[in-house]
C-alpha cells in the first residue's frame, strides 16, 4: 500500500472515521482504524460493533492495499505534521511509514483481513432530509435521553415517519421532547436510535440543505452524508406510548417571553445547587410568575411577566430540566400549560407547531 495525501484532507477523515472508536470494545483490532486505498480513494473505517462510520477522500495512490492502524496514535501523529503532503507507505514486518516533509514515522500495523466487515444494508425503507433540519431537530431532544443503564430503550430517541411527518421523541421519566417536522415521505417508519449515534451524526452534519439519505434495516440503520456513512444498530424493544403521557387538556394558559423566563430561572438556580434537586418554586398569579428557591446558601426572589388563563397556582420544578427545554427552543415567545401542582407541564413554541416538551413537577412538602 503507498498513497500521498493533503495533511488537512487526511487528518478530517481519520476525525471523522475516528468517532465511532470508544477504545472500550474487548477485540483489540477495534481500537483500530481501517485504511483502504484503491482507485484513487482511500476508505476509513471507524468501528465498536454498536455505531460504524466509513468516510472516503481522494488521494494519489500508487499501490493498492488495506491495512489497521491505531486510531489514536495515527490521529496524533497526522494532526501534529506540517501542513504538507503526506506520503503513507507500507514496509516489511507490519511497518507503516508516515513521512511529511523532514518527519518520518514507523508505525506497526495490524491485518486487514481482522477487521470485522460492516452489515450489508440495502432495503428500501429510507427517507430524506437536510441535514441542517434534522441537526437541529436532534439538539432538541437529544438532552432528554436516559443517563441510566436500567432501562436501554429509553437512551435511545424513537426516529418515527407517520403521516407524512418525521417525529424525533426522547424521554427519561422525568421529562419528554418532541420534535416534529413535515417531510414528503409515504412510509411508516419506527426505530429507536442510541442516544451516542444521534450525538456522533450530529457531529457530522452541517446546518446546510444538503440532504441526508437515511436507510433503515430491522436491525440497522445508516445514515449517507456526502462521502461519510454512518451505520448503527437499533435498540431493541417497544419505545413507550409517549402519545399518552402528553395531556390533552389543561387549565392554565400561561404565554411568556422565553428568553426572560430562562434568565430569571437561571439566577434564580444559583441558589438552588443545595442537595441535588436544584429546586425552584413558582407562584403562578395576576400575570405574573414569582421564582423562589431557598437553600442553606440563602434565598432568592424573581418576578418574570406573563399573560395568563386560568387560576392562581403554586408548582416547583428541577431547574436544571426547565432549563435544558428553554435552551433548546428557537422562539421568542413560548406558551406553558399546566393543570394542577403534581401534573405535568407541558412547553410549546407559540406560534410554530414544531415542538412539545413535558416536564414533571417536584412535589413540595405541605
Amino acid at each position: 500500500m503507498k498513497f500521498t495525501c493533503e495533511k488537512s484532507k487526511l487528518q478530517e477523515a481519520i476525525a471523522i472515521a475516528q468517532k465511532a472508536i470508544t477504545g472500550k470494545s474487548t477485540m483489540p483490532i477495534l481500537e483500530g482504524m481501517y485504511i483502504e486505498c484503491k482507485n484513487n480513494l482511500i476508505t476509513f473505517i471507524g468501528s465498536d460493533k454498536d455505531v460504524s462510520i466509513e468516510t472516503k477522500i481522494e488521494a494519489n495512490v500508487i499501490e493498492q492495499g488495506a491495512i489497521v492502524v491505531d486510531a489514536k496514535i495515527l490521529g496524533e501523529i497526522v494532526r501534529k505534521l506540517p501542513n504538507d503532503e503526506v506520503h503513507i507507505t507500507t514496509k516489511e514486518n507490519n511497518i507503516i511509514e508516515i513521512q511529511c516533509k523532514k518527519s518520518v514515522f514507523d508505525l506497526i500495523h495490524m491485518n486487514a483481513e481482522d477487521f470485522p466487515s460492516l452489515p450489508n444494508i440495502s432495503e428500501d425503507m429510507n427517507c430524506s432530509i437536510p441535514q441542517g433540519l434534522l441537526k437541529n431537530m436532534i439538539k432538541g431532544t437529544a438532552f432528554a435521553t436516559a443517563q441510566d443503564e436500567t432501562r436501554p430503550i429509553l437512551q435511545g430517541i424513537l426516529f418515527e415517519v407517520k403521516d407524512s411527518n418525521l417525529n424525533l421523541v426522547a424521554l427519561d421519566g422525568y421529562r419528554l421532547a418532541l420534535r416534529r417536522e413535515f417531510i414528503d415521505n409515504p412510509n411508516n417508519i419506527s426505530a429507536v436510535i442510541p442516544g451516542k449515534t444521534f450525538n456522533e451524526v450530529s457531529k457530522i452534519l452541517d446546518d446546510s440543505n444538503n440532504i441526508v439519505n437515511i436507510t433503515f434495516t430491522s436491525n440497522h440503520i445508516l445514515f449517507n452524508v456526502g462521502n461519510t456513512k454512518i451505520i448503527s444498530r437499533l435498540l431493541e424493544g417497544e419505545f413507550i406510548s409517549y402519545s399518552s403521557l402528553l395531556p390533552k387538556e389543561h387549565k392554565i394558559l400561561i404565554d411568556v417571553n422565553r428568553q426572560e423566563l430562562q434568565n430569571g430561572i437561571e439566577r434564580a438556580s444559583l441558589m438552588a445547587k443545595d442537595g441535588n434537586t436544584n429546586l425552584v418554586k413558582f407562584n403562578i398569579s395576576n400575570d405574573i410568575i414569582v421564582i423562589t428557591s431557598n437553600s442553606q446558601l440563602g434565598k432568592v426572589r424573581e418576578e418574570v411577566e406573563m399573560e395568563m388563563q386560568g387560576e392562581e397556582l403554586q408548582i416547583a420544578f428541577n431547574s436544571k430540566y426547565l432549563l435544558d427545554v428553554l435552551k433548546n427552543m428557537e422562539e421568542e415567545n413560548i406558551q406553558i400549560k399546566l393543570t394542577s401542582g403534581v401534573s405535568p407541564c407541558i412547553i410549546k413554541n407559540k406560534n410554530n407547531d414544531d415542538c412539545e416538551y413535558l416536564v414533571l413537577p417536584v412535589r413540595m412538602a405541605k
